[in-house]
């Protein structure tokens, strides 16, 4: 079966819409997420013997008439579409149109974190969609694949996790599947990137540039209210690959895309497990392997896991540290201290490692003071770099429940998760403040952070002298800049 997977362009005259980050959107610094989990479900496809093509149409910079030649060309029979809730509405009408355009009228089925927490408003949106995979989609998409191939529409019925539009237009839903128990079973989603990507078309900003992003393991057991990917697509079950198969990964980056100067783990936090950490250190250690990488984390991280992943070749850590006031910490059950978050930047420096630290704005029960202290103990912390994001509440979190429940959302038009322009934006609005002071906040905060005397020297010193660190510095502020001075706002 010819089956072809894709990320749609959306608001590319803006620049590059990151479809794949936990948030998504333009962004300021030029970040563009590598699609991992289409990625994944392509490997599992090939595993399978179809013929499939993952096209990054946002990479690619392609707009509708290059995806539809490209389409004409390949013939598919069934087309896997890559969805967010800013770009719901932009996806479907693409893949519908697309699907028209098809001499063949393949199957059309919409992944993603939207669809999967509202299946039955997905599918309502265009007639012409087959059906939509609700969270872990790797073997959802395979076992579709198979009925489309062997069997008839009726055996979608026997699909777990699918809900379908059937031959008369009625909307089924098949029970939940079961996420997936041994990950080590799955392809290494490097090789597919080698297979169908360029790795020069994607950036993260506190990465080296080339650099590809792997899963080391699926869920998380932590609360955050608004954190999506546990709550729609992987569960709060941590399923961890095994040690051996995450280095044996990294063995293979080393070896067949030695171009790639950073590997990043985007696992929701990499540092679940602490033994479990030390042991994947200890035999990139012991392989001997020269590799660079990073990782989220959670800031309970101890000094001597730090030590043990700076030995393995840690570069920098990504942090949530998000609020600078206890209470609101609490409201967003995010289960660390502010006296945490000191004593692991304490022990992020002594042990060498970059910091980039993330901090969230109108969070449940923020104030106006509230937000004065977050700024204020992010300038204390003082990370290598750091993100202002206005809270982005997507169906199927509690933060979305939460404003829906108290009348804060200000609009249930999906298209407005992004401003006018693609960047991040926020929804919901409190009695305390609305939703654009919100996000002119966190520009406000920005420019504090990045224009501060004192971080502009350190880093104008990091770019002179550290010469691994001067391209990512230099790509950076040249996406970066521009947003410094301006607001996320068009007027």
């Amino acid at each position: 079966m010819r089956i072809l997977m894709l990320n749609l362009p959306f608001l590319s005259r803006y620049g590059r819409f990151s479809r794949n980050q936990r948030s998504p959107a333009i962004t300021k610094a030029g970040t563009f997420y590598y699609p991992i989990w289409l990625a994944y479900a392509t490997g599992v496809l090939e595993c399978e013997g179809h013929r499939v093509k993952l096209l990054d149409a946002v990479a690619r910079r392609m707009n509708y008439a290059d995806i539809e030649d490209f389409a004409e060309e390949f013939q598919p029979d069934f087309i896997v579409v890559e969805t967010s809730t800013p770009s719901i509405y932009n996806d479907a009408e693409i893949a519908a149109r697309l699907k028209q355009a098809l001499d063949k009228k393949p199957f059309v089925l919409l992944v993603g974190t939207h669809p999967s927490a509202l299946p039955e408003e997905t599918l309502k949106l265009n007639e012409l969609l087959d059906g939509v995979a609700r969270g872990e989609y790797d073997y959802i998409v395979r076992d579709v694949a198979r009925v489309l191939s062997d069997g008839t529409r009726q055996d979608l019925e026997t699909v777990e996790g699918l809900s379908f539009r059937d031959e008369k237009g009625e909307i089924h839903h098949n029970p939940p599947r079961a996420p997936i128990a041994n990950l080590d079973e799955l392809p290494f989603v490097s090789e597919v990137y080698k297979k169908h990507l360029n790795i020069y078309d994607y950036f993260f900003g506190g990465a080296q540039y080339p650099m590809v992003q792997i899963i080391s393991g699926r869920g998380c057991p932590n609360r955050c209210v608004w954190c999506v990917w546990p709550q729609v697509l992987h569960g709060r079950r941590f399923r961890p690959r095994s040690a051996e198969n995450v280095v044996d990964e990294l063995e293979f980056i080393s070896k067949e895309m030695p171009e790639v100067k950073d590997i990043g783990f985007e696992d929701d936090t990499l540092t679940i497990d602490q033994k479990r950490t030390i042991e994947i250190c200890d035999l990139i250690i012991q392989r001997g392997l020269k590799v660079s990488w990073y990782a989220n984390v959670r800031v309970n991280l101890k000094l001597e896991t730090m030590l043990k992943m700076k030995e393995a070749g840690c570069r920098f850590l990504i942090a949530g540290f998000e609020s600078g006031n206890e209470v609101i910490l609490r409201n967003i059950k995010k289960g660390i201290t502010l006296e945490m978050s000191r004593r692991f930047m304490e022990n992020a420096r002594k042990a060498k490692l970059l910091v980039h630290g993330c901090f969230v704005a109108g969070n449940p029960g923020e104030t106006w003071e509230t937000l004065r202290q977050t700024l204020e103990f992010a300038m204390e912390l003082n990370p290598d770099t750091v993100q202002f994001f206005p809270m982005m509440v997507y169906p199927g979190t509690e933060a979305y429940e939460w404003a829906k429940a108290n009348g804060y959302l200000d609009t249930e038009d999906f298209s407005k998760w992004v401003t006018e322009n693609g960047l991040h934006n926020c929804v919901v609005s409190t009695p305390e403040m609305s939703s654009r002071e919100v996000v002119e906040w966190c520009d406000m905060a920005r420019r504090k952070f990045y224009l501060n005397p004192v971080y502009v020297w350190y880093k104008l010193w990091q770019t002179i002298l550290v010469s691994s660190e001067r391209v990512r510095n230099l790509k950076q502020l040249r996406n970066f800049y521009k947003y410094l001075f301006r607001g996320s706002f068009r007027d």
